[in-house]
C-alpha cells in the first residue's frame, strides 16, 4: 500500500542509499543477461547459416527449410533477450525512481531549512 505519510530526510537518505545499491546491482544483472543474449545470438546464426548452406532446392526453399530447422535455437535467442530488455528496464526504472527522491530530497530539506523562520 502507498502511504502518503511525511517522509523525514532520514528515510528519503535511507530509501536513496537503498536505491543506489539496487542500480549498482542491477548494473551487473543487466551485463550478464545482456552477454547471454549476444552468446544466445551467435549460436543461432551459426545454426541458422549451417542450414542454410545444408538445405537443397531454391533459394526460397533453403531459407524456409532454414527457419524451420532453427526453431529451438531461435527461442532461446528470443527468451534471452527477454531476459535482457527487462533487465533494462527494471535498470531504468531504478534510476528514474533514484531521481524522483533526489528531488524529494532537496524539496524536504528546504521545507526543513525554512521551518520556524518568519514566525512571530
Amino acid at each position: 500500500a502507498i502511504t502518503m505519510d511525511p517522509l523525514s530526510p532520514p528515510q528519503i537518505e535511507s530509501h536513496i542509499r537503498e536505491l543506489v545499491n539496487r542500480i549498482a546491482k542491477g548494473i551487473g544483472v543487466f551485463s550478464r543477461a545482456y552477454g547471454e543474449f549476444m552468446e544466445k545470438d551467435r549460436v543461432f546464426d551459426r545454426v541458422r547459416a549451417a542450414a542454410y548452406l545444408a538445405a537443397e532446392g531454391s533459394v526460397e526453399d533453403r531459407k524456409q527449410r532454414a527457419v524451420l530447422e532453427t526453431e529451438d535455437a531461435r527461442a532461446e535467442r528470443d527468451v534471452a533477450e527477454q531476459a535482457y530488455r527487462h533487465a533494462d528496464r527494471l535498470l531504468k526504472a531504478l534510476e528514474l525512481e533514484l531521481r524522483a527522491y533526489q528531488s524529494i530530497s532537496a524539496s524536504v530539506r528546504a521545507a526543513y531549512g525554512v521551518a520556524g523562520r518568519g514566525e512571530a
